[in-house]
């Protein structure tokens, strides 16, 4: 015991003198140095930067679909090819009749068993108006426990109730989106806002979700605001006022759309059961619909797909950050060999003196280790940066994980062991009379 305690003793000066020379020779050679490490700084600098931008897209599409519900399926009414258009000899108009409708709803509820609870919806594209102010918004006729279906809670005030939904009120919910728009320099709550001729009362503020909340669709089947620039109003109220058919004045024509509902929203009771009503969704509805103007999305199974595509990219990722560190490596190792041959003579001297193999491995791989240490350090630092200018500059979201730092850190360490250990073992294996006579 007490001679391992003497070798421990005398290893430390060793050691920190070696250290001490290693940054003696790395300082001679300032600016070679600082090249040599700026290949291991953007290779741990991408690892992290890389990571923190996939994750914080990841994070941010799988919040979207758990947000729609994991035992939720969701039904959207889809507008049918242009080649169904009806047109009238005097002049340009036509009605198109598709989607979804109440008997289906009806059907749904009768003959599923595993179905809890059903929410339909009606949307329709209008200007909603604060006296000069407006935002062109998706006014979607719903049902009271439309914020327990979907995921989505009121920040402020409340949702409509049961009795304003029985008795048509016209009372509204805003999505915390067009908030901002519509009243810039008052309260919302309690004010009032114009959708064509009705006025509605402001209720309640929604809470914001993120972008891809509704998969980049509009429940009226194009890509429009996809559920961000919502109002929100009783179902009853909505088939008061817009009936079932909608016009459009297009360009010296008038386009008429007759759609009952254009989102039906279906809960199962268990998450093992939902792929399998939804198959038998789709085969009702292929019963009834004698074409596919319907779209079911499950987002069971596209978290499940978001899932697998995350670990697909951060393995993708990852492989680049890691190309990135490999070549930073190859710099080293290229430096390190020249510094070998540069400095033939000295290690001849000091193997002369009485140094061992050993101790010139030490030398060389103590200053390859300084160097790739230092580059992870310095990319470390550079790599929280970059995530943080992306979000600030971008407003594209990030997310880094916490092990991403050690990781990057502890593979640059890595790195310059491997790509240090050649240099030196070949530093190693000069005969000493040789070296003595190299010039």
């Amino acid at each position: 015991m007490r001679r391992l305690a003497a070798n421990l003793l005398s290893v430390f000066p060793r050691l920190k003198r070696v250290i001490r020379l290693g940054f003696k020779s790395l300082w001679l050679h300032r600016l070679r140095s600082l090249l040599t490490v700026l290949g291991i700084v953007f290779g741990v600098c991408s690892v992290i930067a890389m990571l923190a931008i996939g994750e914080g897209a990841k994070h941010e599409a799988l919040e979207a679909i758990k947000s729609l519900g994991s035992q939720n399926i969701i039904i959207r009414s889809l507008k049918p090819p242009e080649e169904q258009k009806i047109t009238d000899s005097s002049r340009q108009s036509f009605v198109i009749s598709y989607g979804l409708t109440y008997t289906d709803v009806s059907r749904i509820r009768a003959t599923i068993p595993n179905v809890t609870v059903v929410v339909p919806a009606r949307i329709i594209r209008d200007w909603v108006w604060n006296v000069r102010y407006r935002v062109d918004a998706e006014v979607a006729g719903t049902v009271p426990w439309y914020p327990e279906m979907r995921n989505h809670p009121v920040q402020e005030g409340r949702f409509f109730t049961e009795r304003e939904f029985d008795d048509k009120e016209n009372v509204c919910v805003l999505a915390a989106e067009i908030v901002r728009d519509l009243f810039p320099l008052e309260e919302a709550m309690g004010n009032r806002v114009r959708v064509g001729s009705y006025y509605f009362k402001v209720i309640g503020i929604m809470t914001p979700r993120a972008k891809h909340t509704e998969l980049g669709e509009s429940a009226e089947g194009g890509n429009g605001a996809g559920g961000l620039n919502r109002l929100f109003i009783p179902l009853s109220t909505a088939r008061t006022h817009y009936g079932e058919v909608v016009r459009h004045e297009r360009s010296g024509s008038i386009e008429a759309e007759r759609v009952e509902l254009h989102e039906v929203t279906v809960k199962v009771d268990r998450p093992e059961r939902v792929v399998e009503v939804a198959d038998t969704i789709k085969a009702l509805l292929e019963q009834t619909h004698k074409k596919v103007d319907y779209a079911v999305v499950v987002p069971l199974e596209l978290l499940r797909r978001a899932e697998q595509t995350k670990r697909i990219f951060t393995i993708v990722l990852g492989s680049i950050a890691a190309i990135s560190l490999l070549v930073g490596g190859i710099g080293i190792m290229n430096i390190m060999l020249a510094s070998v041959t540069e400095r033939t003579r000295e290690i001849g001297i000091r193997r002369a003196l009485g140094a061992k193999r050993r101790d010139v491995i030490l030398q060389f791989l103590i200053e390859t280790v300084i160097l790739s240490g230092a580059g992870g350090i310095l990319g470390v630092f550079l790599g929280l940066a970059i995530p943080y200018l992306v979000t600030l500059f971008s407003k594209m979201p990030t997310l880094i994980v916490f092990w991403s730092p050690l990781l990057a850190l502890s593979i640059s360490a890595l790195v310059g062991v491997i790509f240090g250990l050649y240099p030196a073992m070949r530093a190693a294996r000069m005969d000493p009379v040789e070296a003595l006579r190299h010039e």
